[in-house]
């Protein structure tokens, strides 16, 4: 399976906001459900990084996601950077 890792920083300011965007992605990937699709984000410790493991399709299209990319030039301090990765394992599937 192949994956995308993308990490960032945004600038500590925009930090709350970046997650609430964030958060309301999960919402809709909650509401929505599409098939075949991992995501996963994470916040790291200093508050500012964010990294997003994307495994396969449909995120582009939801109207959240949409809305947290829209500003996301606006909220960066550093990134986006992204790598293709190859998915070992994961839990649970």
């Amino acid at each position: 399976m192949s994956a995308a890792v993308i990490r960032y920083q945004v600038r500590p300011e925009a930090a709350e906001e970046n997650q609430r965007l964030v958060e309301g992605v999960f919402a809709e990937l909650a509401a929505v459900a599409p098939p075949g699709l991992r995501y996963t984000s994470l916040r790291l410790a200093d508050g500012v990084t964010f990294v997003h493991v994307v495994d396969g399709e449909g995120l582009p299209e939801l109207p959240a996601f949409q809305e947290f990319q829209r500003g996301l030039a606006g909220r960066l301090a550093t990134g986006p950077t992204r790598d293709d990765a190859t998915v070992v394992g994961a839990y649970p599937h």
